[in-house]
């Protein structure tokens, strides 16, 4: 429920100087901006294209906020930059270690100019050590953590996760949560700081169950042996007639459902690993007898936690995300509505990235008086 509020985010009044970049930066940039801050990018006038040639392929995460093109090679134009951060509340950047330094907005510089600023750093490897300005992607930040090493079936490669892991999740949203808890600090101290994310670092966050798992002796170094790796048959997917679906009946309750809905009787204890290969097999036939559809027609309304796998083309019309709204379509291009929701703030819907004026906007920056705190 919304009790009548005004369409503005809980962030709303945050004024955020992004610096344009690739993968987690835009990503976290889009995060805050779907929840009401105001975000500007500042980008270079010339991008380098894609590998792939595809132009502004990344532009869906760009979505919600002001871009500003800056020549930073020159000194008065990144002055002006300068004069913005001064606005600001909070900086975001992604390039390796020196290179804002370089363009004269390195942290000392900008939080010079404005002791109370966020100035939230994002990399693969950390801002110092011997791998700091080492090339990386989110491949690799998942290989040395442990966490790549641990997905896929046993005999094969490991498989990467799409760059979700690395790129968004421990990268994005440890950034994200770096913000907002030096905004928090800010409210008492009235001082700014640098936030230093590092990808490699998020990964491990991500992983701390395995750990204490593998601390108590119930996670395994060998993939394709462990409860959640895909090896156990009750927390798997399996091929339907005409596609796959999803099993994760983890818990009692949940297995006998399922059992139950399949008409399986007298199965050995799942609990036992040698008996592991068995109810796949049983497990594979049953739910190979009938296509998707009908599985998930006879699995509506019990605890079986069995769902379809959904395409990216299907995710959207599934009838569970119509009726929680989890996309929206903007100028006619479907993408993730924004999250988490409030019982209260209703962020604002979203929309494109629109070209603006950087002494435009400092103009209503220094025109709209405070910043919402530091």
């Amino acid at each position: 429920m919304t009790d009548g509020a005004p369409s503005r985010g809980p962030l709303a009044g945050l004024r955020v100087v992004e610096m344009a970049g690739l993968g987690p930066t835009p990503h976290a940039a889009m995060v805050l901006a779907d929840l009401g801050a105001d975000v500007v990018q500042v980008r270079r006038p010339v991008r380098a294209a894609a590998p792939d040639g595809a132009a502004d392929a990344d532009a869906l995460l760009w979505r919600g906020r002001r871009v500003v093109e800056v020549d930073l090679k020159d000194a008065a134009q990144v002055d002006r930059v300068l004069d913005l951060v001064s606005c600001a509340d909070v900086v975001i950047e992604g390039f390796r270690p020196g290179v804002m330094e370089r363009l004269g907005l390195g942290p000392d510089v900008c939080l010079e100019r404005h002791p109370g600023l966020v100035y939230a750093r994002m990399t693969g490897w950390g801002q110092e050590g011997a791998w700091s300005g080492a090339a990386g992607h989110d491949i690799n930040y998942l290989a040395v953590t442990g966490v790549l090493e641990a997905i896929g079936p046993a005999g094969a490669p490991p498989v990467p996760p799409l760059n979700l892991v690395g790129d968004f999740g421990g990268g994005s949203m440890l950034l994200v949560v770096g913000v907002m808890a030096a905004l928090w600090e800010r409210r008492t101290s009235g001082r700014g700081q640098v936030v230093d994310a590092a990808m490699t670092d998020g990964v491990n966050l991500l992983a701390q169950l395995a750990w204490s798992w593998r601390a108590a002796g119930r996670w395994s170094d060998q993939r394709g042996d462990n409860l959640l790796d895909g090896s156990a048959p009750f927390y798997a997917t399996y091929a339907c007639r005409d596609g796959h679906v999803a099993v994760g009946a983890l818990e009692p309750q949940f297995w006998d459902a399922l059992v139950r809905v399949l008409g399986l009787e007298d199965l050995p204890d799942r609990w036992d690993r040698r008996h592991w290969p068995a109810l796949r097999a049983v497990l594979a036939q049953r739910l190979g007898e009938r296509t998707r559809a009908e599985w998930a027609t006879a699995f509506d309304g019990t605890d079986a936690c069995v769902t379809p796998v959904l395409s990216f083309a299907e995710a959207p019309d599934h009838a569970y995300a119509r009726e929680r709204g989890s996309f929206v379509t903007v100028d006619g291009d479907v993408q993730a509505a924004p999250a988490p929701r409030f019982s209260r703030s209703v962020p604002p819907t979203p929309g494109p990235l629109v070209g603006a004026d950087l002494v435009g906007v400092l103009d209503e920056w220094a025109d709209g008086g405070g910043r919402t705190g530091g």
